[in-house]
């Protein structure tokens, strides 16, 4: 992959915006598939916040047949922590590295987050040696193996606002590699909130209620 940046959708809130949010979309999906939930959201209205939601390259996907679409890595087969592609993984994390190095040029708060797939990238490029982020959110997903990818654990990951929300019927990423995932970040000093909700694979109207407050402690 040789692109160093990325197609991306760019949502302001009002003018000026001082604070920057980027979300990252889940396997298959774009850029606009969260685009719909910024009006949705309960943000401090004299914050004015910038969104960017980027376009995953383009690759086929072992698991979905072999079928191109947006992926930020591959999975051979659907096994959080051991099916992914690590290359592919390190791949992703230095480019979400690289957007959030240039927002950190222009705005005074960065949080980082996503779902599903992009929530596992957004977990391992906010807690990585790298430019620092200021809060994670990471919405029905896992973290992956940082030493298979290759990537490198941060100390700031002490002290890190990080917003977990979870299904628990979730049939795609079990609620239990969440669990794992919170317990993990808690035994590394992170500041986790952690949410169980009685959905799928999805987000519900509960969820964003409650990262909307979470939004608002930090960029308030």
């Amino acid at each position: 992959m040789k692109n160093t940046s990325l197609d991306t959708v760019v949502i302001d809130t009002g003018a000026s915006p001082r604070s920057c949010v980027i979300w990252l979309h889940g396997l298959g999906a774009d850029g606009h598939d969260f685009e719909p939930i910024v009006p949705e959201l309960a943000l401090p209205p004299d914050a004015p916040v910038r969104f960017l939601f980027p376009h995953a390259p383009v690759r086929r996907v072992t698991i979905n047949n072999h079928m191109p679409m947006r992926a930020w890595y591959d999975f051979l087969s659907l096994d959080p922590g051991r099916g992914e592609d690590h290359a592919q993984v390190a791949e992703a994390v230095s480019l979400i590295q690289a957007m959030v190095e240039s927002a950190r040029k222009e705005h005074d708060r960065v949080l980082l987050g996503g779902f599903s797939q992009g929530g596992a990238v957004a977990l391992l490029a906010g807690l990585s040696e790298g430019p620092a982020v200021d809060g994670i959110f990471a919405l029905s997903t896992y973290m992956p193996d940082a030493d298979q990818a290759g990537v490198g654990l941060s100390r700031r990951a002490r002290g890190m606002p990080v917003f977990m929300g979870h299904g628990s019927l979730d049939p795609v990423i079990p609620v239990d590699f969440g669990r794992h995932t919170s317990k993990l970040l808690g035994s590394l000093g992170a500041v986790v909130q952690w949410h169980e909700y009685p959905m799928p694979h999805s987000v519900c109207a509960d969820e964003i209620r409650d990262l909307s407050g979470w939004f608002g402690t930090l960029l308030a």
